[in-house]
């Protein structure tokens, strides 16, 4: 099984009564409200800890990029991604990730990649995203070309990193005379690429299409059942088995010496599901285009009061009930954790561990508990339940689709 630590890096420092009179904080939350002095004391303790995560023999660091809110610190994944590479010696640097359609020029994107990877000495994980709705009008990236945009960058990438150039690109939305960069990855024939979701049916099949393995966010059990079946079905008509392998799972865990301090600290948790503070406008979230239809019904209908939020969840107490949170003394969170694996059974496991306010010291005390009781108890358990990670199951790092199908635009670029 892959272990590996993730946080949003939140930005938290700032008065959480602000957020909430406005009714959201990504997009429009005014950045008047943001501390760069306190911002620069969060972006150092984020870096101790991934380091702290290195040397207790975590398998990988987990990282991503928002935009425009302050539920995230990182508005560029591969900064930090870059400072790790140097940093840390043996942890995988894991981007759950690059937002593609974000992205001007991919081309460019595979360099900075490439460079990341040969710094680590071959322990980059590339994953890619769509990046979330406001991110498309923070960045002025029309939402109805997210996805072709995000499949024609992916196609770019893949075969800047395997082709040998000169050769020039002329797609719908990229065009490059000469793509012919000296900065390639050390990893053949190119780094891995994990791919992370929540709700887009889409990208679950496109994942399994070309052999990505899915990382379900934090998912409620049942779902991510149903997201392993929908894998599964779809890798069976690519013609390989999914399967353990190829389903990470993203949970928030957090642990402490004491249940009573585990509890106060996961109440943080709420922090980011917008209980303190507001999150986005759910019409800024879904943008028209932006979803399939279906998805965006849903927001929609929210947003106007007709329907729950689609993202809604109970209280702690329901989600402690229900292991969306997980949080105890080692010893209760390593038999949380076995009941876990055994209904969803994953080889990538990442933990949310620390988020919101919680202090310096009691996020160090998360990580040492993590690295050193409960991850050896949670690799026995995966041994036991025989979950693989891509690395135990040396899995190629992607599949021909239906024997060799090229998407349209890699096609004609040849």
């Amino acid at each position: 099984m892959h272990l590996m630590y993730f946080t949003e890096q939140p930005m938290s420092a700032y008065s959480a009564k602000a957020g909430l009179d406005f009714g959201a904080t990504a997009l429009m939350f005014s950045n008047s409200h943001f501390d760069p002095v306190e911002g620069s004391r969060l972006y150092n303790e984020y870096l101790e800890h991934y380091i702290m995560c290195d040397e207790l023999g975590f398998d990988g660091i987990m990282l991503n990029e928002h935009h425009n809110a302050p539920f995230c610190m990182q508005a560029r994944t591969n900064i930090f991604a870059a400072i790790l590479a140097a940093v840390t010696k043996n942890v995988k640097i894991v981007i759950l990730g690059n937002p593609l359609p974000l992205s001007d020029n991919p081309v460019q994107l595979s360099e900075e990649l490439a460079m990341i990877d040969m710094i680590s000495k071959g322990r980059l994980v590339s994953g890619f995203v769509r990046g979330g709705g406001q991110e498309q009008l923070a960045n002025g990236v029309n939402p109805a070309f997210n996805r072709e945009r995000f499949e024609e960058a992916h196609d770019l990438i893949i075969k800047t990193w395997t082709t040998p150039g000169p050769f020039r690109w002329e797609g719908t939305h990229y065009q490059h005379r000469v793509v012919n960069p000296w900065a390639v990855p050390m990893q053949k024939p190119h780094p891995r690429i994990w791919i992370p979701g929540v709700i887009s049916k889409e990208t679950i099949l496109w994942a399994a299409q070309h052999g990505y393995p899915y990382i379900a966010l934090n998912t409620p059990v049942e779902r991510t059942k149903q997201i392993w079946k929908m894998y599964d079905d779809e890798a069976a008509k690519a013609g390989f088995a999914g399967g353990p392998a190829y389903h990470g799972l993203l949970k928030q865990i957090h642990v402490a010496e004491t249940e009573e301090k585990a509890l106060e600290n996961a109440r943080q948790f709420l922090w980011m599901q917008g209980e303190f503070t507001g999150l986005a406008h759910p019409v800024w979230s879904t943008p028209a285009g932006y979803y399939s239809p279906e998805n965006r019904r849903g927001f929609v209908e929210f947003a106007v009061g007709r329907s729950t939020s689609p993202r809604a969840r109970p209280d702690l107490e329901g989600q402690l009930k229900e292991m969306m949170v997980i949080a105890g003394t080692p010893k209760q969170v390593i038999a949380k954790l076995r009941m876990l694996l055994e209904e969803t059974r994953p080889g990538i496991l990442a933990f949310w561990g620390n988020d919101g306010t919680i202090t310096h010291p009691d996020a160090k005390s998360c990580i040492n508990l993590l690295g050193t009781e409960v991850f050896p108890a949670v690799r026995e358990i995966a041994k036991e339940l025989d979950l693989k990670s891509p690395f135990e199951t040396n899995q190629p790092v992607s599949v021909d689709y239906m024997g060799g199908r090229q998407s349209l635009r890699q096609a004609a670029a040849e």
